[in-house]
């Protein structure tokens, strides 16, 4: 009877303790954000996590397309600037990881995704001097 007073409330801290961390371990969608349509699957599963001034975000694509994927950070400081991350191409069943900072403390960091541009046949596109000039 002894046993059973001092096992019970351990047992139930710990079945408490497996419920919350079991639901944080579940990914969720931001607010308002809209399912994506079923007949064209796209972007990147990303997870971010803002500890001090740092900021890591980890984006997944489980998809046939590429996706383009940028972290932005919005520092707390007025003082403090805040950054937009050069895109990275995320292919199919590939994993980036981006990082960024704040001098102080982080207010917000979102990932923004984006179709890569088709590539296109013109060759001034292409960056194709017209003659030996340049011009």
């Amino acid at each position: 009877m002894r046993l059973f007073r001092i096992v019970a409330p351990v047992t139930a801290v710990v079945a408490a303790l497996l419920i919350v961390l079991s639901y944080e371990a579940v990914p969720h969608a931001p607010a308002g954000a809209q399912p994506p349509a079923e007949g064209d699957p796209f972007g990147a599963e990303c997870r971010t996590n803002i500890t001090g001034s740092r900021v890591v975000a980890y984006c997944h694509n489980a998809y046939v397309d590429i996706d383009r994927v940028r972290l932005h950070i919005e520092c707390d400081r007025w003082w403090d600037i805040d950054s937009d991350g050069s895109p990275v191409e995320v292919g199919p069943a590939r994993t980036v990881r981006l990082t960024g900072r704040c001098w102080k403390e982080v207010r917000s960091a979102w990932v923004s995704h984006q179709r890569p541009l088709p590539p296109s046949n013109d060759p001034d596109a292409q960056g194709v001097p017209d003659g030996p000039d340049g011009t």
